[in-house]
């Protein structure tokens, strides 16, 4: 199949934010290339954010601020997930760039940890988008040591 990909994402045009995937028109073309696909950089961002937090080692997604802000989004009913927190992307013609703020448990390799990362996410955005991604770069923000959570859960469970 050769579908053209047409951005309009990231430039100076008014329908930013969305990828085009154009195919072959006209009675001659098979069905699945008739039309167009469009998808929008926060699909690409859903992707990749949920494709990371699936990789092991890692803990969260955000720097400090974003995920403080992110914690209390999340208790107000309708403050929505966070699933794009800590989730840049760059949408081009046929090509996207990821960029992601990890932060990853303590004892991981963290290289290992990265390098699995941007395997899941290169393969999850190309099998689903048909996008070539042409990287992914990883900033890891915060270690998560294990008391850190005990520490949070007495602060939090003095009322209820």
């Amino acid at each position: 199949m050769t579908d053209n990909i047409t951005s309009v994402g990231g430039g100076s045009r008014p329908d930013t934010g969305v990828s085009a995937l154009k195919g072959r028109t006209g009675a001659g073309a098979p069905a699945e290339t008739r039309g167009k696909t469009t998808i929008a950089d926060g699909v690409v961002a859903k992707i990749a954010g949920m494709a990371t937090r699936e990789v092991p080692g890692i803990h969260s997604l955000g720097a400090g601020l974003a995920r403080a802000f992110g914690a209390m989004r999340e208790r107000v009913p309708g403050g929505g997930g966070g699933v794009t927190r800590g989730v840049k992307v760059e949408v081009g013609e046929r090509q996207a760039a990821v960029d992601l703020d990890v932060v990853v448990e303590y004892g991981v390799s963290i290289v290992d940890v990265a390098g699995a990362v941007r395997t899941n996410v290169i393969s999850a955005l190309e099998r689903m988008t048909g996008l070539e991604v042409v990287e992914v770069n990883i900033a890891v923000d915060d270690v998560h040591l294990p008391d850190e959570e005990e520490e949070a859960e007495r602060d939090e469970g003095r009322v209820r």
